[in-house]
């Protein structure tokens, strides 16, 4: 069996009757819709197997066209409920990109903005791309990052929520970035994440160097932290979840066992499994099947 889920984000209610009632008529099915969320997320049960996944998203997409509604079919099996998940920060746990807001206080944010938005967008590699921005940031002092955290950096909506309930259900969480351990430490902490993994910004007499130490923290890390993890606990590649906006995201994504673009760049939102561009980030607990009910603040 799949399951047909239809988002919407909880400040703009979306998911009325008439609206569950063309979902299942494009469905062809006779399984009653269950309400995860009065009027913000559904699901309806459907037959068929994982291959006709797509072809049922797309169905349904055309049909509800101009809703603001984020759709997913997905395996209705007992990996629904992952046990291990990655997310990104940048532009995904959180609303900012951290290295422009750094460049800002030099008076350089659209210039680095710019980089990091090619960079983003795949239009050009990452590694270069990110060398070349840190460099700009010579002779910040590191205290700056305390006054950014505090009072420019915003937590993206249901972000937290999403990561306490996972771990309140057992699943393991990380927070893997292209940024910097100076704010990825305090931002998965205030999130509730078990863990994070990002680059280091060299520091020496307090300030900024201008240099990202090695490893840098790219593509291909952030896939190999979800199968480190993975193995780490034992589990399948099906009991994966991975979250990000990002070229730098895709392999992770695609290594996951289900991959969610999260009002990403265009390149990203069509490879990935699926995206979310209405909902908030609890989006990602009603695709695993969660009640709003359950959820944990």
């Amino acid at each position: 069996m799949l399951v047909a889920v239809l988002i919407a984000n909880p400040d703009r209610p979306a998911i009325t009757d008439a609206v569950l009632a063309e979902a299942r008529k494009v469905l062809g099915t006779d399984h009653p819709p269950r309400i995860l969320h009065r009027e913000v997320a559904a699901e309806i049960l459907v037959q068929g197997e994982a291959p006709a996944a797509a072809a049922i998203t797309a169905r349904l997409r055309s049909a509800l066209a101009g809703e603001p509604i984020d759709i997913a079919v997905v395996p209705a099996d007992a990996h629904r409920r992952k046990r291990l998940f990655l997310a990104d920060m940048d532009s995904t746990m959180i609303e900012q990109e951290c290295i422009d807001e750094l460049a800002g206080t030099l008076g350089l944010k659209d210039h680095v903005a710019a980089i990091t938005e090619r960079a983003m967008r795949g239009e050009i590699a990452f590694e270069p791309a990110l060398r070349e921005r840190v460099a700009l940031l010579k002779d910040i002092p590191v205290g700056v990052v305390d006054g950014l955290i505090a009072q420019t950096l915003t937590h993206t909506p249901g972000g937290r929520t999403l990561v306490r309930t996972m771990a309140a259900h057992g699943a393991h969480t990380c927070l893997v970035s292209g940024g910097f351990t100076l704010f990825t430490g305090p931002i998965a902490e205030a999130l509730g994440f078990a863990e994070h993994r990002a680059n280091r910004l060299a520091v020496a007499e307090g300030r900024l160097t201008g240099v990202v130490e090695d490893p840098i923290v790219g593509k291909a890390e952030k896939r190999a932290a979800l199968i480190e993890l993975r193995e780490r606990s034992g589990l399948s590649p099906a009991d994966t979840l991975a979250v990000g906006d990002g070229a730098n995201d895709l392999d992770m994504l695609g290594e996951a066992g289900l991959g969610v673009a999260f009002r990403a760049k265009p390149a990203v939102a069509a490879a990935a499994q699926v995206r979310v561009e209405h909902g908030d980030l609890t989006a990602l607990l009603y695709l695993q099947g969660y009640a709003a009910a359950e959820f944990v603040g």
